[in-house]
């Protein structure tokens, strides 16, 4: 009993090394039997995170496509997922593949959310000035305005002190 009791940690650690060891050779085997599901025209994302496309898959190597004239050799194991097309073209090229929810597209602006306004906004050709200055607060004597056309006017950091 006292021996027993002695070698029950052994026992555990050695039974958690198994599950362990067992778990990383599935992983393993998933990976590889992935990368043996690769065929020419797949999208991929290497280990490094760079997307493209399986043009030609040999025995340990991959050759990829990664745009136009952009062909590479990978080594098989530097894959690190190959992509549904769905996914791949969602990723790379933005497209949505996604035909049921056609009526919930959010609009990437607001104007569809102003249609009712752009009736109003499409009669009034003025233009709005968003200055800070109003027509009222122009300085309307003759003084005024040939210091406005003469000479420079003062900024803010200006002194009048010498």
């Amino acid at each position: 009993m006292n021996s027993l009791v002695t070698l029950l940690p052994f026992i555990v650690l050695i039974g958690a090394m198994f599950l362990m060891t067992r778990s990383a050779k599935k992983k393993q085997q998933a990976a590889i039997d992935m990368r043996n599901q690769m065929q020419p025209g797949s999208g991929v994302r290497t280990i490094g995170g760079m997307y493209a496309t399986v043009k030609e898959v040999n025995e340990d190597t991959v050759l990829l496509d990664a745009g136009p004239g952009v062909e590479l050799l990978f080594a098989k194991n530097s894959i690190g997922a190959v992509l549904s097309d769905d996914e791949y073209n969602r990723i790379v090229h933005g497209i949505e593949h996604d035909l049921k929810s056609d009526a919930d597209i959010v609009p990437d602006d607001a104007s569809s959310l102003t249609e009712a306004d752009e009736s109003s906004a499409a009669s009034d050709d003025k233009p709005v000035d968003l200055g800070k200055k109003d027509a009222a607060d122009e300085p309307a004597d003759a003084a005024g305005d040939a210091k406005a056309d003469g000479q420079a006017q003062k900024t803010d950091g200006d002194s009048e002190a010498k």
